[in-house]
């Protein structure tokens, strides 16, 4: 007769319920609601509305912003993990407590805060906006920070940059010194040791930060509404599209677009973890 084995873990099926139902109840209904409202609009309306030239300006935007920022966060990222993980320097602590304030700070204070900074009479926006003296030299118009592509950039950069230091810092903090030594006697230099040793090791946590930044990114809607003009076919990106649907109370159309994002977003993070679990087996190799 067969007797079920005691699991070493006591509590698990009341956990494991526990957190199925605490699952199904933040992120499955929710998910599964709203495919159950698209579901009533028909694939010619779905498509028209997904397929709106307005509508593809506004992916285009918001999936190139999101892919700059995460790869600017991933260069930027893994250089202060680095530094807060291996020096120590005055000041050390605070500079790690801010890297977590864009977690804390809610999105439109912190777009607030870029576009007092960024804006044409901003105390950085001021030196490059049209007639400033930094600003003629990249032509009569100078260069606009805020309330266009690039502060939509700059928005987005700002909102996800914690997620990449955060994954990398705890395996930088793990790494063994003593293969960066290793590699030092034998003659590698400063420059071939990071590429051949730490890099592959980092390569994973690194393809995590960007997923997860990435996705962040094509999330935000309150940073970017104090960063762009919300111009169609110019800065305006698929939150916002949606939100003027909502907005215009046509629900088929707003509902239609987050479906599609949704879609994009769910084979983009599933490619980016194909190819972090390819990274893993390369480094177990």
């Amino acid at each position: 007769m067969f007797r079920r084995q005691p699991s070493p873990l006591p509590g698990y099926g009341l956990t494991l319920g526990f957190t199925i139902s605490y699952l199904s109840l933040v992120v499955l209904l929710p998910l599964g609601f709203l495919l159950l409202k698209t579901s009533g609009v028909g694939w010619s309306e779905f498509w028209r509305y997904v397929a709106a030239p307005r509508a593809v300006a506004a992916y285009r935007l918001t999936f190139l912003a999101s892919f700059i920022a995460a790869s600017l966060n991933v260069a930027g990222g893994l250089l202060l993990a680095w530094i807060l993980s291996r020096y120590e320097f005055p000041g050390r602590r605070l500079v790690d407590a801010l890297v977590d304030v864009p977690f804390a700070l809610p999105t439109a204070v912190g777009g607030l805060a870029l576009a007092s900074v960024y804006a044409p009479n901003g105390w950085i926006g001021r030196w490059v906006a049209p007639g400033s003296v930094v600003g003629t030299f990249f032509g009569p118009e100078g260069v606009k920070l805020a309330y266009s592509r690039t502060g939509v950039v700059i928005a987005l950069v700002f909102v996800s940059f914690p997620f990449v230091v955060r994954t990398v810092q705890p395996v930088i903090q793990m790494l063994d010194k003593g293969l960066e030594e290793a590699a030092a006697t034998l003659g590698a230099g400063r420059l071939r040791t990071f590429v051949q040793v730490i890099l592959p090791t980092l390569l994973p946590s690194l393809l995590t930060g960007f997923a997860l930044a990435f996705a962040r990114c094509i999330g935000e809607f309150g940073s970017i509404q104090y960063m762009s003009s919300n111009l169609p076919y110019e800065t305006q990106i698929a939150p916002q599209l949606i939100i003027e649907h909502l907005d215009a109370y046509e629900i088929e159309a707003a509902l239609s677009i987050a479906i599609f994002l949704l879609m994009v977003s769910f084979v983009l993070l599933g490619v980016i973890n194909l190819l972090e679990a390819r990274a893993r087996r390369f480094q177990a190799a």
